[in-house]
Protein backbone atom coordinates (compact mmCIF):
# COMPACT_ATOMS: atom_id res chain seq x y z
CA UNK A 1 0.00 0.00 0.00
CA UNK A 2 1.31 3.47 -1.21
CA UNK A 3 1.51 6.34 1.34
CA UNK A 4 -0.27 9.36 0.25
CA UNK A 5 2.63 12.17 0.03
CA UNK A 6 1.08 15.28 2.61
CA UNK A 7 -0.36 18.24 0.28
CA UNK A 8 2.35 21.14 0.05
CA UNK A 9 0.18 24.81 0.36
CA UNK A 10 1.52 28.10 -0.17
CA UNK A 11 1.54 30.15 3.07
CA UNK A 12 1.89 33.23 3.53
CA UNK A 13 3.53 34.65 7.04
CA UNK A 14 3.98 37.67 8.91
CA UNK A 15 6.64 38.15 11.40
CA UNK A 16 6.75 41.35 13.25
CA UNK A 17 10.09 41.69 15.14
CA UNK A 18 12.81 43.76 17.02
CA UNK A 19 14.36 46.07 14.39
CA UNK A 20 18.04 45.18 15.36
CA UNK A 21 21.39 43.70 12.90
CA UNK A 22 21.09 40.21 12.24
CA UNK A 23 17.41 39.14 12.71
CA UNK A 24 17.24 38.92 8.85
CA UNK A 25 19.93 36.63 8.60
CA UNK A 26 18.64 34.36 12.04
CA UNK A 27 15.42 33.91 10.18
CA UNK A 28 17.16 33.22 6.68
CA UNK A 29 19.29 30.70 8.34
CA UNK A 30 16.07 28.92 10.29
CA UNK A 31 14.98 28.14 6.93
CA UNK A 32 18.37 27.39 5.43
CA UNK A 33 19.29 24.85 8.00
CA UNK A 34 16.10 22.85 7.77
CA UNK A 35 15.87 22.77 3.97
CA UNK A 36 12.90 25.16 3.86
CA UNK A 37 12.49 27.68 1.19
CA UNK A 38 11.57 31.03 0.77
CA UNK A 39 9.66 31.86 -1.97
CA UNK A 40 9.00 35.99 -1.60
CA UNK A 41 10.49 37.90 2.00
CA UNK A 42 9.49 41.30 2.11
CA UNK A 43 11.19 43.70 5.46
CA UNK A 44 9.70 47.22 6.52
CA UNK A 45 9.96 49.33 9.39
CA UNK A 46 6.41 49.43 10.82
CA UNK A 47 7.13 51.85 14.07
CA UNK A 48 7.75 55.76 14.55
CA UNK A 49 10.73 55.31 16.40
CA UNK A 50 12.37 52.55 13.68
CA UNK A 51 12.14 49.63 17.04
CA UNK A 52 9.54 46.76 14.88
CA UNK A 53 9.65 45.92 11.63
CA UNK A 54 7.11 43.41 9.66
CA UNK A 55 9.35 40.38 7.56
CA UNK A 56 6.67 38.83 4.78
CA UNK A 57 7.31 35.50 4.23
CA UNK A 58 5.85 33.39 1.39
CA UNK A 59 6.79 29.76 1.63
CA UNK A 60 5.14 26.24 0.90
CA UNK A 61 4.71 23.36 2.86
CA UNK A 62 2.73 20.60 4.20
CA UNK A 63 0.89 21.66 7.01
CA UNK A 64 3.20 20.39 9.73
CA UNK A 65 5.99 21.77 8.68
CA UNK A 66 4.50 24.44 8.39
CA UNK A 67 3.55 24.45 12.26
CA UNK A 68 7.11 23.78 12.69
CA UNK A 69 8.27 26.62 11.29
CA UNK A 70 5.93 28.89 13.03
CA UNK A 71 6.94 27.39 16.41
CA UNK A 72 11.06 27.67 15.19
CA UNK A 73 9.89 31.29 14.36
CA UNK A 74 7.92 32.51 17.89
CA UNK A 75 11.11 30.86 19.55
CA UNK A 76 13.91 33.74 18.26
CA UNK A 77 14.67 35.85 21.12
CA UNK A 78 13.88 39.32 19.01
CA UNK A 79 10.27 37.82 17.44
CA UNK A 80 6.98 39.20 19.15
CA UNK A 81 4.66 37.46 16.78
CA UNK A 82 4.09 35.13 13.88
CA UNK A 83 0.62 35.39 12.14
CA UNK A 84 0.23 32.75 8.84
CA UNK A 85 -2.46 35.12 7.03
CA UNK A 86 -3.24 32.12 4.97
CA UNK A 87 -4.83 30.49 7.83
CA UNK A 88 -6.26 34.11 9.84
CA UNK A 89 -8.78 33.91 6.91
CA UNK A 90 -9.49 36.66 3.83
CA UNK A 91 -6.42 38.81 3.90
CA UNK A 92 -4.95 41.12 0.48
CA UNK A 93 -2.46 40.22 -0.69
CA UNK A 94 0.03 43.04 -3.32
CA UNK A 95 3.63 42.83 -4.87
CA UNK A 96 4.87 46.17 -7.06
CA UNK A 97 6.69 45.28 -10.08
CA UNK A 98 9.11 46.99 -12.53
CA UNK A 99 8.86 45.32 -15.94
CA UNK A 100 10.81 46.64 -19.41
CA UNK A 101 9.65 46.24 -22.35
CA UNK A 102 11.59 46.61 -25.56
CA UNK A 103 9.82 46.96 -29.24
CA UNK A 104 9.06 49.20 -32.15
CA UNK A 105 5.80 49.89 -34.14
CA UNK A 106 2.64 47.23 -33.08
CA UNK A 107 4.20 45.60 -30.29
CA UNK A 108 4.95 48.92 -28.86
CA UNK A 109 1.23 50.20 -29.55
CA UNK A 110 0.22 46.61 -27.94
CA UNK A 111 2.43 46.93 -25.13
CA UNK A 112 0.49 49.88 -24.05
CA UNK A 113 -2.85 48.68 -25.01
CA UNK A 114 -2.07 46.01 -22.40
CA UNK A 115 -0.79 47.91 -20.00
CA UNK A 116 -3.54 50.19 -19.93
CA UNK A 117 -5.92 46.81 -19.28
CA UNK A 118 -3.53 46.00 -16.40
CA UNK A 119 -3.32 49.34 -14.36
CA UNK A 120 0.42 49.47 -14.93
CA UNK A 121 1.63 52.72 -15.06
CA UNK A 122 4.56 53.89 -17.87
CA UNK A 123 7.42 54.89 -15.16
CA UNK A 124 10.07 55.75 -17.78
CA UNK A 125 10.21 55.49 -21.74
CA UNK A 126 12.37 55.95 -24.75
CA UNK A 127 11.95 55.67 -28.41
CA UNK A 128 12.74 52.26 -28.34
CA UNK A 129 11.37 50.86 -24.73
CA UNK A 130 9.11 51.26 -21.56
CA UNK A 131 9.33 50.30 -18.05
CA UNK A 132 6.21 50.03 -16.55
CA UNK A 133 5.60 49.59 -12.93
CA UNK A 134 2.45 47.32 -12.04
CA UNK A 135 1.08 46.54 -8.48
CA UNK A 136 -1.54 43.61 -7.31
CA UNK A 137 -1.82 39.82 -6.53
CA UNK A 138 0.85 38.24 -7.64
CA UNK A 139 -0.98 36.54 -10.16
CA UNK A 140 -2.01 39.21 -12.33
CA UNK A 141 1.89 40.30 -12.20
CA UNK A 142 2.47 36.57 -13.63
CA UNK A 143 -0.27 37.46 -16.20
CA UNK A 144 1.56 41.03 -17.30
CA UNK A 145 4.43 39.63 -17.47
CA UNK A 146 3.37 36.18 -19.48
CA UNK A 147 1.78 38.89 -22.25
CA UNK A 148 4.89 40.81 -22.39
CA UNK A 149 6.81 37.99 -22.81
CA UNK A 150 5.48 37.66 -26.39
CA UNK A 151 5.87 41.78 -27.02
CA UNK A 152 10.02 41.87 -25.98
CA UNK A 153 10.26 41.46 -22.16
CA UNK A 154 13.74 42.94 -21.26
CA UNK A 155 13.90 42.82 -17.76
CA UNK A 156 11.60 42.21 -14.52
CA UNK A 157 12.04 43.43 -11.06
CA UNK A 158 9.59 42.39 -7.79
CA UNK A 159 9.18 43.58 -5.03
CA UNK A 160 8.17 40.27 -2.80
CA UNK A 161 4.61 39.43 -1.67
CA UNK A 162 3.29 42.05 1.47
CA UNK A 163 -0.38 41.29 3.48
CA UNK A 164 -2.73 41.97 5.54
CA UNK A 165 -6.27 40.45 7.19
CA UNK A 166 -8.78 42.08 5.70
CA UNK A 167 -11.67 44.26 7.72
CA UNK A 168 -10.46 46.32 10.96
CA UNK A 169 -9.02 43.31 12.42
CA UNK A 170 -5.22 43.47 13.03
CA UNK A 171 -2.33 41.37 13.72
Amino acid sequence: MKIPEEISARHVLTVTVDNEAGILAKIAGLFTARGYNIDSLTVADISENHAISRITIVTNGPEPVIDQIRAQLERLVPVHKVTDLTEAGPHVERELALVKVAGKGDARVEALRIAELFRANVVDTTTSSFVFAITGAPDKIDSFIALMRELGLVEVGRSGIVGMIRGADTI
